[in-house]
């Protein structure tokens, strides 16, 4: 009897190690498979279902002081093996010099490893020609406004209106140059001189970006950079585009340089839909008839502020 219970219990055991044994094959098998398949998305993470195609990145309207959700789009495409060349789609005045910088800077890195072509709509002024000079060559149609090489900087000054209805501002500053330029006081002759002197140097940045990515002498771009737009019948003569077309000449032009077909695929890259938030509503509001009274365009106001406009400013304002 005792040695029919020791069978039984060695049975018993032995049936537990087999049925453990079977679990940790699974468990193994199972996370072998898991990470085969993290190694396979690692590795084709970049992969396109698109195969070898074009990249699309639009500016279009105000180009604001944060760009970076445009410039991560330039640096994922240019280290995806798939994307052969990027197509700029410019429309815009420009804006705030900071964000023309960046998307400049970031179209140049771009530009070094793949090709890129830019194609312009109804503007590719200031900030928005700037950000279109590292490109092997620029589209524009015969009507469009490019151009308008500058940087605008603007000091509005309300101290007449304050001293009409009693109001004044004290302010305390660390230096005499601390307050300048103010909101409630003139710009004084020193103020003057030295935002003159910020506003010169940011120029003399956007030349030397013209005229490297133009392959221009300074002094020839600094003799169209008057401030002044031209029609892209104008820039064309000048130098400052290559061709005049519209975007299917412009994609026809990247998909040769890429050695794509003029059909290729194109993906568009970075778009970010703009809504405006409670804040912005309550701003055009409270302050949309002071700000009338005071001479400003509320719509201009609105969108800086959604747009996270700062500083010096590179647009064309007709």
């Amino acid at each position: 009897m005792v040695r029919m219970t020791e069978d039984v219990d060695a049975a018993v055991v032995s049936a537990l190690y087999r049925r453990r044994l079977r679990l940790w094959r699974g468990a193994s098998v199972a996370a072998f498979s898991v990470a085969l398949l993290v190694a396979g998305v690692s590795v084709h993470r970049h992969a396109s279902p698109l195969g070898p195609h074009l990249a699309r990145l639009k500016v279009h309207g105000t180009i604001g002081s944060d760009v970076s959700l445009m410039t991560r789009a330039l640096k994922t495409a240019e280290k995806d093996s798939s994307i052969k060349g990027l197509l700029l789609d410019i429309d815009s005045p420009g804006g705030a010099v900071t964000g023309g910088e960046a998307l400049h800077d970031a179209v140049e890195r771009f530009a070094k490893m793949k090709p890129v072509v830019v194609t312009m709509g109804g503007m590719g002024a200031s900030a928005g020609y700037m950000i279109a000079v590292p490109a092997r060559r620029i589209f524009a149609q015969r009507s469009t406004l490019t151009g308008s090489i500058g940087v605008l900087m603007q000091s509005p000054d309300v101290s007449n209106l304050l001293d009409k209805v009693g109001v004044s501002v004290d302010e305390l500053v660390s230096g005499p140059l601390k307050g300048q330029p103010s909101l409630v006081k003139p710009l004084s002759p020193e103020g003057r001189t030295m935002l003159q002197g910020v506003v010169n140097n940011l120029f003399e940045q956007f030349v030397t970006m013209v005229a490297a990515g133009r392959h221009m002498p300074e002094e020839k771009v600094k003799a169209l950079a008057d401030g002044r737009p031209y029609t892209g019948q104008q820039a064309l003569a000048l130098g400052l585009i290559d061709n005049l077309g519209d975007e299917d000449d412009a994609k026809a032009s990247l998909a040769k340089l890429c050695a794509l077909p003029t059909d290729a695929k194109i993906e568009t890259i970075g778009e970010k839909s703009k809504q405006f938030s409670l804040r912005h509503r309550l701003l055009g509001m409270i302050g949309g008839s002071f700000a009338t009274l005071l001479g400003f365009d509320v719509e201009e106001l609105l969108q800086n502020e959604a747009l996270g406009i700062d500083g010096p400013v590179a647009i064309w304002k007709p």
